[in-house]
């Protein structure tokens, strides 16, 4: 929701300034229609935010299998991200 989007653009900006490839969708689209189009078209991972996330000033990962991690902070999901394509399993 709009309620969202300004945390969304925090959550990017920050991830971008780590060296994390990411987008953002924020269209106006039920969330299950959006997760399944990520699937589809084979996104590692998609980040869930909505206002628990805001409130926690985190982020829930959700990976292309379906699993969900547990809520994380957005440094920590960047080293994360930073860590498996070091290791050679990330995108």
């Amino acid at each position: 929701t709009d309620d969202q989007a300004e945390y969304c653009q925090k959550v990017y900006n920050k991830l971008r300034k780590s060296g994390v490839r990411v987008e953002k969708d924020l269209r106006n689209e039920k969330l299950n229609y959006k997760i399944r189009e990520a699937q589809m078209e084979k996104i590692h991972y998609m980040l869930i935010i909505g206002e628990k996330e805001k409130e926690s000033s985190t982020v829930t990962v959700r990976l292309r299998d379906g699993k969900n991690l547990p809520p994380m902070s957005i440094d920590e999901f960047a080293a994360k991200i930073k860590e498996e394509v070091r290791e050679g399993r990330g995108i």
